[in-house]
Order: C-alpha cells, then structure tokens, then sequence
C-alpha cells in the first residue's frame, strides 16, 4: 500500500483546529488514501498535477471534489472537512519547503488540493 500523504505534525494540528479527536484523524487520511490511491491513474489524467516527489502527489479538482469523497466514505461534514484542511495545510507545508507558498495560496483560491501517497509505509 502506498505511504500516508498526510505529515504527523500537519494531523495533529489539523485535529485541533478542526474539532476531530487526533485519534480519529489518522484513520479517516488512511481511509481517504484507501480510496484516493488506486485512482492515482485517473488523478494524473483528468487533474492537474501542482507537485510530486518520490512519496506524493498533488493534484487541484474542482470545487466539489471533496464533497463527492466524503459522501462515498460516508463521512459527516466535520470530518470531511478536518481531511479537506489536512490536505491544504500539506500543501502548504510543501509550499514553504520549495519557496512556492505564495502559488499554492493563489492556487487554494480557486480550487482544492487532493494529495495522494506514492511512496512506501
């Protein structure tokens, strides 16, 4: 199974900020991830792809996007949006590592961040 997109630091700030038990988080991302990375193909095709290492990839989808994720999860609307926050403060993160936060912001203003694993648990 490919590696958790979702950064330990970035779960448990996101947890508190979002109203989610920080034991709750990690396995709605797992859950997400289960879903998110067998469809990895179809990301890359219909999607734009905003960054990639050897361990993820982000792509920006419509508004919506989440929505339609959290009803086949079956999620309530706290927890999508703890995972929705998780996903943008990743890219975020990443952002400021590669001196790009100012165009993931600008990017954040139109359309949302899914950031899938690639990489090895």
């Amino acid at each position: 199974m490919a590696g958790e997109p979702i950064e330990g630091q970035i779960l448990l700030l996101t947890a508190a900020k979002a109203s989610v038990a920080p034991t709750r988080l990690p396995d709605l991302i797992e859950r997400t991830q289960a879903v998110l990375g067998p469809a990895l193909e179809r990301y890359r095709r219909e999607y734009e792809r905003l960054y990639v290492d050897g361990d993820l990839e982000v792509f920006l989808v419509e508004w919506g996007h989440w929505d339609d994720l959290g009803a086949r999860l079956e999620m309530t609307d706290r927890e999508l949006s703890a995972v929705r926050r998780a996903h943008e403060e990743q890219l975020l993160r990443i952002g400021r590592r590669t001196d790009r936060e100012a165009e993931f912001e600008t990017a954040l203003e139109i359309r949302d961040p899914v950031v899938i694993g690639t990489g090895a648990s």
